[in-house]
């Protein structure tokens, strides 16, 4: 079978994901009605009539009703998140003016929960395309495919294959369309009932709603250039800290507080680690910035707790200016930003489950050096014995998947600074191209609309990479190198070897 017969197969549920999409992008017109900002209408339609157009031909293509390759899947996927991005970049283009490159920086930003941003006037920004961004942030918080698998009739194996391709995991929801439907209730009542919180504090309804839907989905667009500064409201930052960890923690805990498992909740060992990560790590921060920055008491402990929070969440709201801190709390930041939030979660990073593996992985491994190589050692992970095969290859995965973050930093801070030279100290670069990687958006100042064109589309590439979670990437790479290969040994002469 080709890699085209492959692509076909898996084009018809792609095709009714970007329909679902294209239905989506209506929302921004209730917005754009209320507001009256009729010039808006024509460069608003430019993103659902291409998801409707588009998901109409590619879901129509002649295909055979066979499962698909895995590698075909995931390659797919990451194509889709590329195409996203250019669609979700139109009404940027049209509507605001924006470079082909800055509104694609835009839209990238969006749909990955990352929250750098290329708009300098937000406060002039019209209210319909600031609601697009946050309605990118929101949709893609969840993700993509899991959206369209809660509006399927029929869950199928490919679209659990697709939904394993985006970077997630099985447990954010079931085998079932219902528990699809109610994970994105679930969802929606929580972003209702956090907008009504935060207004109880004098924040008006549309900040609010925009801060929640940002904040929920891990990412970090606000609604003015000031940012969360904006504010300047001590009482908002606190009410969004358990916004954020709502979408860092597994979204497992919400089924559990769906069904009335409150217990079962706080038994959950990937949310007490992550609450656990997040206390240290705020308290170390904090502790930081008033040793090491000179930060009075009570102003370290608002800065150092907020920004360390939104650095596991990978969310990029920031009540500071990294840019003054010291380097150890910078530090401190960038490794909260790396490990991000839990799998089954909007968050970015390499996971704490990773984290968490690696850990009892390391220990594992080391005991058996004590004992002889007749007695078996066992690996208990999440509640459960592993075998020694299963818990190699799982361990193999979780490390592939960490080192190949740490080498993609480490080759992406040499790129940059090959390419902008840069008053910016090192671990301020590194701490942006982390904040891109994990999908964060904190940032010390460093990608500005006034960044050259090429460290823009780096960036571009480092946020589709992370959304990814790289893997799907390489396996496109080493596919077109495959094909390349297979296609210059059709063409050798007969005889040839």
């Amino acid at each position: 079978m080709t890699r085209i017969e492959h692509i076909a197969m898996i084009a018809h549920d792609m095709g009714l994901i970007f329909e679902f999409l294209g239905i989506a992008s209506l929302l921004p017109f209730l917005v754009l009605f209320v507001f009256w900002e009729w010039d808006l209408l024509l460069p608003m339609a430019t993103a659902p009539l291409t998801f409707l157009l588009l998901g109409f031909f590619i879901s129509h293509l002649p295909h055979r009703d066979v499962e698909p390759s895995f590698s075909i899947t995931i390659s797919a996927v990451a194509l889709a998140w590329l195409a996203i991005a250019f669609i979700g970049a139109l009404p940027f283009v049209y509507g605001h003016g924006m470079s082909f490159s800055d509104a694609v920086f835009e839209a990238m930003s969006g749909w990955t929960g990352t929250g750098f941003s290329m708009i300098t006037s937000l406060d002039t920004t019209p209210k319909t395309l600031l609601f697009w961004r946050s309605l990118m942030h929101w949709v893609g918080g969840i993700g993509i495919i899991a959206f369209g698998m809660s509006l399927h009739r029929k869950t199928r194996l490919s679209l659990f294959r697709l939904y394993r391709a985006e970077g997630r995991e099985e447990e954010l929801v079931s085998a079932t369309t219902s528990s699809g439907r109610r994970m994105w209730m679930i969802y929606t009542v929580l972003t209702l009932a956090f907008t009504g919180l935060i207004m109880l504090i004098g924040i008006p309804l549309w900040d609010s709603i925009n801060l929640v839907m940002t904040a929920i989905a891990t990412g970090g667009f606000t609604l003015h250039a000031g940012g969360l500064q904006y504010y300047n409201n001590p009482m908002l930052e606190l009410l969004l800290i358990p916004v954020m960890l709502a979408g860092a923690v597994p979204f497992k805990i919400f089924f559990f507080l769906y069904h009335g498992r409150v217990g079962q909740m706080f038994r959950d060992r990937i949310f007490r680690v992550l609450l656990f990560i997040a206390v240290i790590g705020s308290l170390i921060t904090s502790l930081d910035l008033y040793i090491f920055s000179n930060i009075a008491p009570a102003e370290a402990f608002r800065q150092g707790t907020f920004t360390a929070v939104s650095g596991l969440c990978t969310c990029g709201l920031q009540n500071s200016s990294p840019h003054t801190w010291a380097i150890i709390p910078l530090a401190i930041v960038s490794m909260m930003m790396f490990i991000g939030g839990s799998m089954g979660s909007a968050a970015g990073g390499v996971k704490v489950n990773r984290i968490l593996m690696a850990y009892e992985g390391g220990k594992w491994w080391f005991r058996r050096f004590f004992v002889s190589s007749r007695v078996n050692v066992p690996l208990r992970f999440g509640g459960r014995t592993v075998s020694k095969e299963m818990s190699e290859l799982a361990i193999s995965k979780n490390l592939l998947v960490i080192v190949v973050y740490v080498m993609t930093i480490f080759l992406a801070t040499i790129v940059t600074l090959h390419l902008y030279i840069t008053a910016f100290r090192l671990e301020e670069v590194m701490f942006e191209l982390i904040s891109a990687l994990s999908n964060v958006g904190l940032s010390v100042g460093f990608i500005t609309p006034a960044s050259p064109v090429t460290i823009k589309w780096l960036f571009t590439l480092l946020m589709w990479l992370g959304r990814l979670e790289i893997v799907p990437v390489v396996i496109i790479a080493m596919g077109m190198v495959k094909g390349i290969q297979e296609d210059l040994a059709g063409t050798s002469p007969p005889g040839h070897l």
